[in-house]
């Protein structure tokens, strides 16, 4: 099915003097862009980067994929703390990696949010100055090797559950981009789950470490998938436009149900004195979570916050020259090939 705007019509040669004295085709107007629009949301098709699209639309896809894109490369502060400090060569070869893939979702990310007709430096100067926000999670600090396994396993499965959806989001270039991502994602996750199965079935100080770590972070892992629904200001419109597929709510429900198996499997126990299976609904029950944390983390005023954005800055003011570079070979490189092609 053609999906870009329509092309205008040209007479075939020798047609029909009636077809050649067709009336043009109207003009597309703001109400047939917008019917063309709902119809390819409706019939559940992709909105390529050609296609119309309302300003709303255009701009709640900048915000999320902008705040996705920040989330991943502020999130490997937290993990390259680390990557010095790992338990053995293997452990630090697949960090390595895993932070590696991190900056590549950040990449592939920022190129999808770029097809919208934003720079890249754009969004990141919005993220040094504040304006613009990356996942709560990163603002609390790894204080042990556990927090590896912890980050891996609770972290990474989170934003896994979160991110599968998305797949399928209705904007192309954004759901091809996930596609990639969740498959390295479920990498970090096994990671994440091995480290902290080696840990809780190791030494009685390594399985304190373990269930420390999971204490910390089980919490602020709930959180990632945003307050709940009746209280999102972007969910009911983000869902009905295909960008989401599913709630807070239910992701959050689902996230629960899959990590009190895998917590077994760890011998490990969830934080949690309220969760326990509910046979009616078919879900485990979970206690409150701290909406007040995440609000207030989310203001800035998390263990990290000041932390994280201020070494964000230096790394990017520190790799100018590297920019620089690249740009002046990029200049060099053209320039050859224009003379080339004169000569």
């Amino acid at each position: 099915m053609h999906r870009g705007v329509d092309a205008p019509r040209t007479p075939a040669v020798g047609g029909s003097a009636a077809a050649e004295q067709a009336p043009a085709k109207p003009p597309d107007t703001g109400a047939h862009l917008q019917q063309r629009f709902d119809a390819l949301i409706a019939d559940d098709e992709r909105i390529e980067p050609r296609d119309w699209m309302p300003t709303g639309y255009r701009k709640t896809l900048i915000r999320q994929i902008a705040q996705h894109a920040h989330s991943e490369i502020i999130g490997m502060q937290p993990e390259g703390n680390w990557i010095t400090r790992a338990p053995s060569l293997r452990r630090k070869a697949i960090l390595i990696a895993k932070v590696q893939d991190e900056a590549g979702h950040g990449l592939y990310l920022y190129s999808a949010a770029e097809t919208l007709g934003v720079d890249r430096e754009d969004l990141l100067d919005l993220l040094h100055e504040g304006k613009q926000k990356y996942s709560s999670i990163f603002n609390y600090p790894t204080l042990s090797w556990a927090d590896m396994g912890a980050i891996g396993w609770l972290v990474d499965g989170a934003a896994i559950m979160n991110q599968v959806p998305l797949c399928r989001c209705s904007y192309g270039p954004y759901g091809r981009a996930m596609v990639r991502v969740c498959k390295e994602e479920s990498f970090h996750q096994r990671q994440g789950f091995d480290i902290l199965h080696t840990l809780s079935h190791g030494t009685p100080a390594q399985q304190a470490m373990a269930q420390d770590a999971v204490d910390r972070f089980w919490w602020p892992s709930l959180m990632m998938f945003g307050p709940p629904d009746e209280r999102s200001a972007h969910t009911a419109q983000s869902t009905a436009w295909g960008i989401k597929r599913l709630g807070n709510d239910e992701l959050r429900q689902r996230f629960v149900d899959i990590c009190v198996p895998q917590a077994r499997a760890l011998d490990i126990t969830l934080p949690d004195p309220d969760l326990r299976w509910n046979e009616n609904r078919g879900h485990y029950d979970f206690g409150a979570v701290d909406w007040a944390e995440l609000t207030r983390v989310i203001k800035g005023d998390g263990p990290c916050n000041e932390q994280r954005i201020q070494r964000r800055r230096s790394a990017h003011e520190e790799g100018a020259w590297v920019r620089e570079a690249a740009d002046a070979y990029a200049r060099k490189h053209h320039n050859s090939s224009a003379a080339e092609a004169l000569a």
